[in-house]
């Protein structure tokens, strides 16, 4: 397993992995396009993918702009192996070296994403639209 910064190249690859998930599927995979990505890489924010033997196989993408976790995928074979883990640290440790500000993100109730939020740190605010949405401070970060 080799877990790596995100470059454009990975996009189409990210595509797949976004669009093999069971849970937080898009009902029309053409909503999220591949300058989408390209925007979040080299502009807003950050992301980080997981390879093994040349094949991305999970990612995770921070936007800066919006103080928000944009992706954390990973196809769903590779769940539970660690791979979401290293993917959410990676990307939360290089969030708050460049700000204090919290993070957020939503995510659909009664989904293995909820849970895995839940027992990572994240904290319940309320609902955005009809996800949970999530929030993570500088303070709780650096306490788990």
């Amino acid at each position: 397993m080799i877990f790596r910064e995100a470059n454009i190249t990975d996009i189409p690859q990210m595509q797949i992995v976004r669009n093999s998930v069971k849970e937080n599927q898009l009902s029309n995979p053409d909503l999220v396009k591949d300058k989408d990505y390209e925007s979040f890489l080299t502009d807003n924010g950050k992301g980080w993918v997981c390879e093994i033997e040349n094949e991305i196989v999970g990612f995770a993408i921070v936007d800066l702009a919006e103080n928000n976790i944009w992706a954390l995928f990973l196809k769903p074979e590779f769940e539970k192996k660690g791979v979401g883990k290293q993917l959410h640290n990676l990307m939360l440790n290089w969030y708050f070296k460049q700000t204090k500000t919290p993070v957020w993100l939503g995510t659909a109730p009664k989904t293995r994403a909820e849970q895995f939020y839940r027992f990572s740190g994240w904290q319940d605010i309320g609902m955005h639209g009809k996800e949970i949405k999530f929030q993570m401070t500088i303070e709780n970060w650096q306490n788990l």
